[in-house]
């Protein structure tokens, strides 16, 4: 089963053909989607799509880019929304200090509130860090010696050595479409080093087409291109890749129940 761990459904890109999108996944063979809350206002409309969808699943949390929308933002919130049905990931949130539209101080200080919360669940922290690699690996090492709680390194092309950090740590790394850019070399060459029992997949649509598809708009069926592309770069088949990544995506999402005939579980680390 291919599942398509981050994807943003609820995004006005999909606002017309959302039905058709989701129906156009299932047609190219992914089996399971996590819907992404990108802020706590869009969580209803987040969750609604979780609600109606037996194979979707969400999360509830708040990008960096929006950390400004509430900068006292609690665990408190967060822990509260997470209780309810089908939401299984806290975030994504993290740091971004190359568009910087929130104040670094509150994108860190609204990070932390989901790490608390995040530890508190017991669900898998989101993370997304563009240009933050120091700061983000001294927050995620500080508040791991704190008390441990779940990583999933998003969309991950930031560097080696945030990357061996946060593996140190126990984390999850999500390979997306940019594996499959042209000039993407450094990004490859970290995922070839990732943990193979910790590597799962994601489109991040509607952002990020894959090649063939670059240019366009993401959609969560084009996921096979970017699993032939991490076949190629680790040297495992297709069938390999499809039975690692999911048995890591359903070890790192574990409220989600493991699918009859799932091969999570049959594949060596």
């Amino acid at each position: 089963m291919l599942i398509d761990s981050h994807v943003n459904l609820h995004a006005p890109q999909f606002a017309e053909d959302q039905a058709e999108v989701i129906a156009r996944a299932r047609s190219a063979g992914i089996g399971m989607m996590i819907t992404i809350c990108d802020k706590v206002s869009s969580f209803e409309a987040v969750h609604a799509i979780a609600m109606a969808h037996a194979d979707i699943w969400c999360t509830v949390g708040t990008h960096p880019h929006e950390a400004k929308e509430n900068p006292s933002l609690t665990a408190d919130i967060l822990c509260d929304l997470a209780a309810r049905p089908r939401v299984v990931g806290i975030g994504e949130t993290g740091l971004d200090f190359h568009y910087d539209l929130s104040p670094r101080d509150v994108q860190a200080a609204v990070f932390r509130a989901h790490v608390q919360a995040a530890r508190r669940t017991g669900l898998p922290l989101v993370v997304h860090t563009r240009e933050a690699d120091e700061v983000m690996g001294d927050i995620l090492e500080e508040e791991h010696a704190r008390g441990a709680f779940k990583i999933l390194m998003h969309c991950y092309t930031s560097g080696a050595d945030l990357a061996r950090r946060a593996a140190a740590l126990g984390a999850w790394f999500s390979v997306s479409g940019i594996a499959t850019f042209k000039a993407a070399e450094d990004v490859r060459a970290v995922i070839a080093d990732m943990p193979a029992d910790r590597i799962i997949l994601e489109t991040d649509c509607p952002y990020l087409a894959p090649v063939p598809m670059r240019g366009r708009r993401n959609e969560p069926a084009y996921l096979p291109h970017i699993l032939a592309k991490l076949a190629e770069i680790r040297g495992w088949s297709l069938a390999e890749t499809e039975a690692r990544t999911e048995a890591a995506f359903l070890a790192l999402f574990d409220r989600i129940p493991a699918p009859k005939g799932s091969k999570s579980g049959k594949v060596a680390a």
